[in-house]
């Protein structure tokens, strides 16, 4: 803790924004302004169709043809990310939100609007529509997650989930997620406007095989809480 507030401080008197930028490149993600609209787990919205797929890189062997991507975009009271992912199975044991989704079939979210800080915030969603919602302290690899306080009404993450099958069963499944600001509000840089950039990570866990397989935007090595490689979004 004592860590943190001396980053939080050291910013403060500094003034300096070039921390924020600490991975800006040609590799930067822009995010797309849009209006708000209603979800529906498939991404049938035509606003979608204004942003381009971004795939997920696969870092374990295991599978095949398990093709994972994801969009994102922003609106006046929050952001939405689609995530669709190729798969034959559903493989989790968990029937309630803020479960070890992380042992189950998920998408991962990360949001990191302050590189300058350990803190971050991760969402997961998992096949069975299933949630867990934290703000992650990574400090000299110590990570903790705490839980969102009055997590409900315009503070609540809306999420939808589709499963599509096919003659031989599952073929793929989408989720579709809506972060609104009040929830996010606690970071700084929120919400962003045009020309604000973060860092962030998109990722996807399966266990069909028996063992977990891993997917990722970033070039995360091990860990998705590997929040110094994480990628830059930028708002336009």
């Amino acid at each position: 803790m004592r860590q943190l507030i001396v980053y939080v401080i050291w910013i403060l008197i500094s003034g300096s924004t070039s921390l924020f930028a600490n991975n800006l490149s040609s590799d930067t993600l822009i995010v797309e302004a849009v209006t708000d609209f209603t979800i529906d787990g498939k991404g049938s919205n035509p606003q979608w169709e204004t942003t381009a797929w971004t795939s997920l890189n696969q870092i374990d062997s295991g599978v095949t043809g398990y093709d994972s991507r994801f969009k994102i975009m922003y609106s006046p009271k929050g952001i939405y990310v689609l995530f669709s992912g190729k798969d034959k199975k559903i493989t989790s044991p968990y029937r309630n939100d803020f479960d070890d989704l992380y042992d189950a079939d998920v998408f991962e979210v990360f949001f990191h609007p302050n590189p300058a800080l350990p803190l971050y915030f991760e969402y997961e969603i998992s096949a069975k529509e299933k949630e867990l919602v934290l703000l992650i302290p990574n400090i000299d690899g110590k990570i903790a997650g705490w839980r969102p306080w009055h997590y409900e009404g315009n503070r609540k993450i809306i999420k939808k989930v589709h499963v599509q099958k096919g003659t031989k069963g599952m073929e793929a499944w989408t989720a579709e997620c809506f972060f609104p600001y009040e929830l996010l509000q606690p970071l700084q840089q929120v919400p962003p406007v045009k020309g604000t950039y973060w860092n962030a990570n998109f990722c996807r866990l399966d266990y069909d095989p028996g063992k977990m397989i891993k997917w990722s935007w970033s070039p995360v090595k091990v860990s998705f809480h590997e929040y110094q490689v994480f990628r830059t979004i930028q708002f336009r």
